[in-house]
């Protein structure tokens, strides 16, 4: 699907993921993923696969201004531009009124029989975890002005790889108004690197801290990369990619059956049958 959001003149085109059970008329709850740099909707299928095949409708956003066409939409020598440029508030902002307006129009259109609104969750990974934040309540001061982009119909979220707030020096005042349930997710060897950007892989936790919630749990796996959430098969070593990727397909659908009052779902155990890959788990999640 290609929706055209006409306020802002611009596209958002989605890709959707369906558990069988909506064919027999059932509503799924909902979960929402924003991609990172440079992603696109077709990324994260193991995810949408997984999440459909445990009764969520999973909506893969695609956010025009930094998806893939960063990658090639121009000349190789002004890829650091087009990085920088996609980094900025502007684009960080639109990403969420992109997510906003997805959620309108699957809500309010043809497949808005299928979903159940009552129960909705956004996930996102590395810049599209930043989305996520802004989206359930994080909030930034821009020109003195509180900027507030919460949407009150998201119930928990997931975070993948989240980095810090670009241009922002500390995120404990921009996370703490964060309230509903979060999921983190990282590995000791998530580092960013892209040309004119690094964030070590301590700042993954440092998210997880300032994250106001009472209500959230953290994942670490051990080594890994900041890619290995991703489709690519191979980062991280090809045998831990499949394990990571197995676990936090669990891991994702059991927290949001949690967070959405289906129960625990495995949730309890899963630190225990994952042990052998996980370098930390912590938990403030009330089961």
């Amino acid at each position: 699907m290609d929706w055209h959001d006409r306020l802002r003149d611009r596209k958002v085109p989605v890709r959707l993921y369906l558990p069988n059970a909506t064919d027999k008329g059932h509503q799924a709850p909902l979960v929402v993923l924003s991609h990172g740099i440079g992603g696109s909707r077709y990324g994260y299928s193991y995810l949408g696969r997984h999440w459909a095949s445990q009764g969520f409708a999973s909506l893969h956003l695609q956010h025009v201004g930094s998806d893939r066409k960063i990658w090639t939409g121009g000349s190789p020598f002004a890829l650091v531009d087009r990085l920088h440029a996609a980094a900025q508030e502007a684009e960080a902002i639109a990403r969420v009124h992109d997510l906003h307006f997805a959620l309108d129009q699957a809500l309010g259109g043809e497949i808005a029989h299928l979903i159940d609104s009552n129960r909705i969750v956004a996930a996102g990974h590395s810049y599209g975890a930043n989305t996520t934040l802004l989206a359930v309540g994080a909030q930034v001061i821009r020109q003195g002005q509180l900027l507030n982009l919460r949407d009150s119909r998201l119930q928990a979220a997931i975070l993948i790889s989240a980095p810090p707030f670009y241009g922002e020096s500390s995120s404990d005042r921009i996370l703490t108004p964060i309230r509903v349930p979060t999921l983190h997710i990282t590995a000791t060897d998530d580092v960013i690197r892209i040309p004119g950007y690094y964030s070590a892989a301590e700042d993954r936790i440092a998210i997880f801290d300032a994250v106001g919630s009472p209500r959230k749990m953290l994942a670490v796996f051990t080594g890994g990369s900041h890619s290995i959430f991703t489709d690519r098969a191979g980062t991280g070593g090809v045998l831990l990619n499949a394990q990571v990727k197995n676990a936090t397909c669990e891991l994702t659908a059991a927290f949001m059956h949690n967070a959405l009052g289906n129960g625990e779902h495995g949730l309890r155990t899963w630190p225990s049958r994952h042990a052998s890959i996980l370098s930390r788990f912590t938990d403030s999640y009330s089961l």
